[in-house]
């Protein structure tokens, strides 16, 4: 039921969404519905909270990495491939309209935005910590870049490039100031980014 409501969620959005229809495709009745969830709203909320994240939270972990550019580029490839699958970039159409009900949407917020913002800072955080970015680059911009590459290019009807993932990790590093790994910087002709004040995503 839940996922059938996620679904509908995504397809119609939260004023569109119908109990009736999600008790039709899930081979069930609204009465049965109405005793678990009591509105529509509980139910939606429910459906946010199920949300399958594609395993994120096995990667919350403390192990500090020695790579975090690799990293970098993992957890991009992650958020490519949650937000490629079908009904994910409509969910979250949905969840910006402003007829979306403001505890559903705190819930999608909170199960699925909030734990890859907080493992992208992190990533830059412990890049941060290594010397690998300039201690005083704006995170939030970063983040921001990271995730907001991938919608940008949805509105504007663009098929991101099969390596996505890195070339924003590459453009995200150097905009902080960091100095590309060597493999990666011979693919830009051996150079690599001056550091200093002048980056771009400096706070």
């Amino acid at each position: 039921m839940l996922a059938v409501a996620a679904t509908q969620l995504a397809a119609l959005g939260f004023e569109a969404m119908s109990v009736a229809a999600v008790a039709d495709d899930a081979g069930t009745t609204r009465q049965a519905i109405y005793r678990r969830w009591p509105t529509k709203s509980d139910l939606a909320a429910a459906a946010m909270a199920a949300i399958d994240v594609e395993g994120d939270a096995d990667h919350e972990s403390e192990v500090e990495s020695v790579d975090p550019f690799a990293d970098l580029v993992a957890e991009l490839v992650d958020f490519r491939r949650g937000v490629s699958r079908p009904g994910r970039l409509s969910l979250v159409g949905s969840m910006l309209q402003t007829s979306a009900d403001r505890d559903v949407a705190a819930r999608y917020r909170a199960r699925v935005i909030a734990p890859r913002r907080r493992r992208l800072r992190a990533i830059f955080e412990r890049a941060q910590q290594l010397g690998q970015l300039e201690a005083d680059a704006d995170l939030s911009v970063l983040v921001t870049m990271c995730t907001g590459a991938w919608y940008a290019r949805a509105l504007a009807g663009e098929q991101p490039p099969r390596n996505w993932a890195r070339r924003t990790a590459e453009l995200a590093w150097r905009a902080a100031g960091g100095s590309l790994p060597a493999e990666v910087r011979s693919a830009f002709g051996g150079g690599s980014r001056r550091r200093g004040r002048s980056s771009a995503i400096s706070g």
